[in-house]
């Protein structure tokens, strides 16, 4: 999910577009949860035996959780629809309890955790993303007599202060002039016009993929109103900010016009995005982060401005998805390492970091996959392959699709070897452990590491709990009403009907599990 304000259609956390104005960083671009088994790598069969249980703390919430058997919280927590879970002694691998193990849920944003695996596997920890300015043709005498590429390498993490240092870099090597074209090469990864079609046009977290993204692949979108009175003008601005950066977008377009719905239209021309907004649902000012289908415009229109900031003048960018040969290269931009990607992405949820991570760790075995269901196949039979988890059916990487299915007990499977390798826990954002009316316990003698996932009407908490007395347990929570996500209308807006109630009854589940584990289930 991403960091922000409302509940949004599906995949995350929307920027309240009345709150969000001044400058960005790019974190903050980011941030636009039964039976017993035995599991392959467990070390005995059936249940280990338990110490006593030492005196539970952190208040009658508490007490209450630890009592309670998982069938009773269920029940108390009048969650419609499929609840699934369980948790298991992270030493040994013997799973301590459960519920509807072997049910497929989706698993939203917790599928991210096979995908971190998936790419630090295929490309490893250290590996890192390459963008690149590239000239076809002889320079001579600070004079580039061809055509000048700005290739992506399917960095998720490219983003204006990186494009402004290119940019002064191609201005280091001596270069004034450019007599030939401008192109923006995107064809290191397939283009992808959304990551999840079914979303309402305007949601930032379901952009395009491509070779080349740019600030996730977001517009800014700000506006002001000029006047007190209702029909006043706006004053309106579509950029590509971040920290010192804030470059005009001129390929996206933004019409305020006078209706009550839709909020947003969505049209696009050959060299264009055009946007119309109702004047009825602006207020006074306010500003939110819209998602770019023609992202390698995107990158090119800022581009071109900042090196003309730098005094070299571009023609309007054109796209190609294959490189001429004979290129040389000019100026490079390194990514950070693969190892810290993915610690933000984790952390921020960014879906297109986790589709471009997965789909370049696909690209990795030499062939550039079709699409996100081929190489998202591609992933799972990796999964089933590495860790025996049959029932992983990922439909993405990122876990926007709704048809993405898992099991509790296979998520389970791959936490467990995971952390014998040491690979996922440490990238894994801490949660904290909050009471039934969801405030944060700040004396909790428990501390959980985890990926969160959250779509409408389904939620997962998947990770590892360090008890009372410091035993650790793996867990994996999914729930969902999929029958109440069938019945949502596309009218619904950004946040159907009883989502957030129905979405709050499931985090406090979770915290309920998590709980419960965390004092019961403890180890002398």
């Amino acid at each position: 999910m991403s960091a922000g304000g409302r509940v949004a259609r599906s995949g995350g956390l929307e920027f309240d577009g009345r709150m969000r104005k001044a400058g960005f960083t790019r974190r903050f671009v980011l941030a636009a949860l039964g039976g017993i088994l035995t599991l392959p790598c467990a070390g005995v069969a059936g249940a280990p035996e338990l110490s006593p249980r030492p005196r539970i703390r952190g208040g009658r919430d508490v007490q209450q959780a630890a009592r309670d058997s998982i069938e009773a919280l269920v029940a108390r927590s009048r969650l419609t629809g499929d609840v699934a879970c369980v948790v298991a002694d992270a030493a040994t691998g013997d799973v301590l309890e459960g519920h509807h193990e072997d049910t497929a849920l989706p698993p939203a944003s917790v599928g991210k955790i096979l995908t971190t695996l998936y790419a630090l596997d295929r490309l490893g920890p250290e590996f890192r993303f390459r963008t690149r300015l590239l000239a076809a043709g002889p320079v001579k005498g600070g004079i580039l007599e061809g055509d000048l590429i700005l290739a992506g390498g399917g960095d998720p993490t490219l983003d204006t202060e990186a494009l402004a240092e290119m940019a002064a870099g191609l201005k280091a090597t001596g270069l004034r002039e450019v007599r030939g074209r401008f192109l923006v090469h995107d064809g290191a990864l397939p283009f992808i016009r959304s990551i999840d079609p079914s979303q309402p046009p305007q949601l930032g977290y379901s952009p395009a993929v491509s070779g080349i993204a740019l600030n996730y692949n977001r517009v800014h979108f700000e506006w002001k109103r000029e006047g007190a009175d209702y029909g006043a003008d706006y004053n309106v601005t579509m950029d590509a900010r971040t920290a010192r950066f804030r470059p005009d977008v001129q390929m996206a377009r933004m019409a305020v016009v006078d209706r009550k719905a839709p909020v947003y239209t969505y049209s696009e021309a050959e060299r264009a995005e055009n946007w119309t907004v109702a004047r009825a649902a602006l207020g006074k000012g306010g500003a939110r982060w819209l998602p770019v289908r023609k992202p390698a415009l995107y990158a090119g229109d800022v581009f071109a401005t900042l090196a003309r900031s730098q005094g070299i003048v571009l023609e309007p960018a054109e796209v190609i998805r294959d490189l001429p040969p004979g290129v040389r290269l000019l100026v490079k931009h390194d990514s950070e390492s693969l190892r810290e990607i993915l610690r933000g992405m984790l952390k921020y949820s960014n879906n297109l970091t986790a589709e471009m991570v997965g789909l370049t760790a696909t690209a990795a075995r030499g062939a550039v996959p079709g699409s996100l269901r081929d190489s998202a196949d591609e992933m799972n039979r990796w999964v089933a392959t590495r860790y025996g988890a049959a029932t992983v059916r990922m439909a993405d990487h990122s876990g926007l699709s709704g048809e993405s299915r898992a099991t509790v007990r296979d998520l389970l499977r791959v936490l467990l070897a995971a952390r014998q390798r040491g690979e996922l826990t440490p990238l894994l954002k801490e949660i904290h452990v909050r009471d039934d009316r969801g405030r944060r316990i700040k004396d909790s003698p428990l501390t959980v590491k985890a990926k969160t996932g959250t779509l409408n009407f389904v939620s997962g908490l998947a990770g590892f709990v360090t008890t009372v007395g410091g035993a650790e347990l793996a867990f994996a929570i999914l729930s969902a009403d999929l029958e109440a996500r069938a019945r949502i209308d596309p009218d619904d807006g950004e946040v159907p009907k009883g989502v957030r109630l129905w979405l709050r009854r499931a985090r406090g589940l979770q915290q309920r599990f998590i709980r419960r584990w965390g004092t019961v289930f403890d180890a002398s």
